[in-house]
């Protein structure tokens, strides 16, 4: 009790002292006219996001759809030689492949563009509007170096799409990829643009010893959802104009993980109109062995940033050696443009053709100096290629003279076309062995369904070919060689 006594005589006291405290400071004006605020509070500021400058994706999907297409292919595949089927007088039967991607109209008139794996070595191609109508399509030519390939559909006015200007993307901004992933028919997904001018090895990765490439890769990567069936379809800016076309993801499952990239329309349009007019890429050349200048060739050459794109060695008789380059040079700028690397020197360059004139900057000496270039060829010519009288004088030299197989052979051999070999001189083919009566069927990839087809996909070729076909009899053959 006497314990209790003293504690409840104790808080009284201290509330005395506490309720003094409170009146001292309240009579003393130091305190009087003192604030006592909270911490401050730290809030988003969202007038960036203001209606004016929202990204618009209905709008750049509307505009983007009806201009895509699926592009559906079929090949045909000879199965693995199996003697017993020879032994009991069977005949193998052709296995039928089908696969699927995308293309965009890029002409009223029916020309789409697409990517090159989508195309290759089909014998078949059916297109598909976002209308659900279908059409044949025929390849009008395709550029394994940039993976683009143009194929055409007989129909008029079209929604054909609006190129936009990859130089003008700018990292972070918002674009859009539309397609036909999984059989899934006018897809649209959304993302930014992660980075420019990757290199990622794709095209090397993806060429034969057949086809003479050069490979010519400047990707825009993003993280726009891509998966397989979206490849050939159209990378689009907020305004719905074309920017790229989606090519491939960066993913260990064979799914979207994260990364997309997609050709530039730097590329991708010079290189369609190129297969519409030609038929075949007329691919200018600086003529110069290059690397991205490392820490080490920017402090020797006194540069203040490790940029710019490196001359190790001039082609001899190629452009830069004819213009005055030097060995030792670092490349800074095509045109106006700078470049930074490889991958951007190479995306600038391919948008010329052989024979213009332009001015390319190089650190030399300490200072910056123009030097006026002359594109060439792949031959060292300042001039267009002829793949007319290229395609006419392989013709010439393989000595054999080609026609259409006759209806019955078609149904008896089970070939849908090919360009049979009716008379044989000396010549590429005949050293190779072949005889008379061969229908051939393919060149490389390429299926060939007439002497036209043979012609057209012999443009430009060089180095070794396998040619496959079939005689009158049956029997299969491959023959190989060099142009």
């Amino acid at each position: 009790m006497k314990k209790n006594l003293m504690m409840f005589a104790a808080a009284l006291a201290g509330g005395f002292v506490a309720l003094g405290t409170f009146t001292l400071f309240q009579s003393d004006p130091q305190f009087q006219n003192a604030q006592f605020v909270s911490p401050p509070i730290h809030r988003a500021d969202y007038s960036a996001l203001s209606s004016e400058g929202a990204v618009d994706f209905t709008s750049a999907a509307s505009r983007t759809v009806n201009s895509v297409v699926h592009v559906k292919t079929q090949s045909s595949m000879q199965p693995v030689y199996n003697p017993w089927f020879d032994f009991f007088g069977y005949q193998q039967e052709p296995q039928m492949q089908r696969s699927s991607g995308s293309g965009v109209i890029i002409s009223a008139d029916g020309y789409i563009i697409t990517n090159n794996h989508v195309v290759e070595g089909a014998d078949k191609l059916t297109v598909t509007l976002n209308n659900n109508k279908n059409y044949e399509a025929t390849v009008v030519g395709r550029d394994p170096s940039t993976d683009i390939a143009v194929i055409k559909i007989s129909e008029k006015n079209l929604p054909a799409i609006v190129w936009g200007n990859s130089e003008d993307v700018q990292i972070g901004q918002w674009v859009l990829a539309v397609g036909n992933p999984f059989e899934l028919t006018s897809t649209v997904t959304a993302g930014i643009v992660s980075a420019k001018a990757r290199n990622i090895n794709l095209l090397s990765d993806r060429s034969i010893s057949s086809e003479e490439i050069f490979p010519v890769e400047s990707f825009i990567q993003t993280d726009a959802a891509v998966n397989p069936g979206n490849s050939g379809g159209a990378l689009v800016n907020s305004r719905g104009e074309l920017i790229g076309i989606n090519t491939a993801i960066a993913s260990r499952t064979g799914v979207y993980s994260g990364y997309s990239f997609a050709v530039p329309t730097t590329i991708a349009r010079k290189v369609s109109d190129d297969l519409i007019r030609f038929g075949h890429v007329q691919r200018a050349f600086i003529g110069v062995k290059i690397n991205d200048v490392t820490e080490e060739q920017a402090k020797e050459k006194g540069l203040r940033e490790v940029a710019g794109v490196y001359v190790n060695a001039l082609t001899s008789g190629g452009a830069a050696a004819e213009s005055g380059m030097e060995e030792g040079d670092i490349i800074l700028k095509v045109g106006d443009r700078p470049v930074r690397n490889v991958p951007e020197l190479q995306e600038q360059v391919s948008q010329y053709r052989p024979g213009d004139k332009l001015i390319v900057t190089v650190w030399r000496d300490g200072k910056m100096q123009p030097v006026a270039v002359t594109l060439r060829n792949r031959d060292g010519q300042a001039e267009l290629e002829n793949f007319e009288a290229k395609a006419a004088a392989t013709v010439e030299s393989l000595g054999a003279e080609f026609v259409a197989p006759a209806d019955a052979e078609l149904t008896s051999l089970r070939i849908t076309g090919g360009a049979k070999v009716n008379v044989l001189n000396a010549g590429k083919l005949k050293a190779a062995g072949i005889l008379k009566g061969f229908i051939i069927t393919k060149v490389d990839s390429d299926k060939v369904n007439s002497p036209e087809d043979l012609s057209r996909i012999l443009k430009g070729k060089s180095g070794g070919v396998l040619l496959e076909g079939i005689y009158p009899n049956g029997t299969k053959a491959y023959y190989g060689f060099g142009l």
